[in-house]
């Protein structure tokens, strides 16, 4: 298969709205690449900033390594959302995903799309100090921050703009040459200093994001807690910082304004939730390139009594055997966790994985049949059970249960590559490719989102209306091709 990073800049980004069905989705491909700096003087429309903001996750999703772990997922969206409806993007659409990197960095896009690095949620020492960062994220967006940034730079089509902004996003973030390389170098460089956030925006996200966090349940005093950490890191890292204080820089006056501010709350003990704690022994295991480097570094920490929750780390354990193949030891540990708590859906789920993979598909989906009847709505839940339909040879249900989920979250690029996995057994070979043109898509391969369509086209009997489609869907993506080429030149 190829791999989305493996082509250029050009062919990475484009501006498509999805609508809610799979196979309506590519009908809603615009034609038009609005400029989004106009003259006017005003700031974007919402549809323009939600455009843009797709446009931007693609690039991201191209040129980064998104986690689409659906339980990461459902946790970040989670906490982040929950953040939301105590701000001022409240009923507002926000975006939260998760970056496999060991950088300790998070950062606000356009549209409400947040980035959060798995080495920040790793280095945080409590979910009140992952909210506070959330929280302040949450702020940049809010406060249109980003927005009144790019303006400055108006007169850029969508497109353009939204990989240039995610070229100077990360490359603030990760060094740069790779990034501004993906953009033209000189133009990025110049607009750096206008995209970047004033010292002004960063006191008033730090503000307003105290004021979420308390009024979120989490604790206000987290923020100049991690602040002040990362201000210790500052001086002991010397030139070399980490990213979080290159893009977010701490001073003491910084720390001290968000001190004073925290202190105006009442003081009060603050619980971490345990899918926090899960989830921080899940990165923890996936950040060990070797397996067995994971399970000696849980098999220590429980030994030495050197974790936070003894439940968390055995589960980490078992994430390790059985990354390591080693099923029967890990169904031991989540077989101990399901015990003391049945209703934990990352065990459920987890202990459903090792069965699939052992062999054992019955078992598997026996387990998840009975836990969706419990939780119909959850959707780690729901994509797993389609993903082990389809792999135990059900591909009817599967992709009945996928076109639903494809409905409701179109942007998900996995949804789409089970769906046309689950075409392709049923025989509807022009509908698969179809499928994997948006998964392609998605993850911002524009060529090879048009490749698939072509060899869907190759395919003999297709009906007019079939063809007719396919060929709409084609001239469209090309299209989008040939303008990003022309910005190019």
């Amino acid at each position: 298969m190829v791999h989305p990073r493996s082509y250029s800049w050009l062919i990475l980004v484009l501006s498509i709205s999805l609508c809610l069905t799979p196979l309506q989705a590519w009908s809603e491909l615009g034609d038009d690449l609005p400029e989004i700096g106009a003259a006017s003087g005003n700031l974007f429309t919402p549809l323009q900033e939600q455009q843009l903001g797709k446009t931007f996750m693609r690039y991201i999703r191209a040129t980064q390594p998104v986690i689409d772990d659906p339980l990461l997922d459902e946790y970040i969206n989670k906490l982040g959302n929950s953040l939301v409806e105590h701000s001022e993007g409240r009923g507002s659409r926000f975006t939260f995903f998760l970056v496999d990197s060991p950088v300790i960095n998070a950062y606000a896009g356009p549209g409400g799309y947040i980035g959060v690095y798995t080495g920040l949620v790793l280095t945080t020492q409590s979910e009140s100090e992952l909210a506070a960062v959330l929280a302040h994220e949450i702020t940049h967006v809010t406060q249109k921050h980003l927005q009144r940034a790019w303006y400055a730079a108006s007169n850029m089509s969508l497109v353009q703009g939204a990989a240039l902004i995610a070229a100077v996003i990360l490359g603030a973030t990760v060094g740069g040459d790779a990034a501004m390389a993906a953009a033209s170098g000189a133009q990025a460089a110049m607009r750096q200093r206008q995209i970047n956030f004033t010292r002004q925006n960063e006191k008033e996200a730090d503000r307003l994001g105290i004021a979420i966090l308390y009024d979120a349940g989490f604790d206000p005093r987290a923020m100049p807690t991690f602040f002040t950490r990362m201000g210790r890191a500052n001086r002991s890292y010397g030139t070399e910082l980490p990213e979080f204080l290159r893009t977010h820089p701490v001073t003491n006056s910084r720390i001290a304004d968000s001190l004073g501010r925290a202190e105006t709350y009442p003081y009060k003990q603050y619980t971490d939730s345990f899918a926090y704690l899960l989830v921080r022994a899940t990165l923890r295991e996936r950040s060990f390139h070797e397996p067995r480097d994971a399970i000696t570094y849980f098999q220590t920490a429980l030994r030495e009594g050197r974790y936070r929750d003894e439940s968390a780390a055995r589960y980490g354990l078992a994430l390790a055997l059985l990354r390591n193949d080693d099923f029967a030891a890990a169904a031991k540990e989540l077989d101990e966790l399901l015990r003391n708590k049945p209703d934990t859906l990352a065990f459920i789920i987890t202990a459903s994985r090792i069965d699939m993979e052992a062999g054992n598909k019955r078992r598997a989906l026996k387990r998840l049949e009975q836990a969706a009847k419990r939780f119909p709505l959850n959707y780690p839940l729901q994509i797993t059970l389609a993903e082990f339909y389809l792999r135990a040879g059900n591909a009817d249900t599967a992709y009945k249960k996928l076109s639903v989920l494809a409905s409701l979250r179109p942007d998900n690029a996995h949804v789409y590559k089970l769906l046309a996995n689950a075409a392709a057994e049923l025989g509807r070979k022009a509908e698969s490719h179809q499928h994997m043109a948006m998964h392609y898509y998605l993850n911002g391969a524009l060529e090879a989102a048009a490749m698939q369509l072509k060899i869907a086209l190759r395919i003999p009997g297709l009906s007019f209306y079939e063809t007719a489609r396919l060929e709409s869907q084609l001239q469209k993506v090309e299209k989008e091709i040939e303008e990003l080429k022309k910005e190019k030149k």
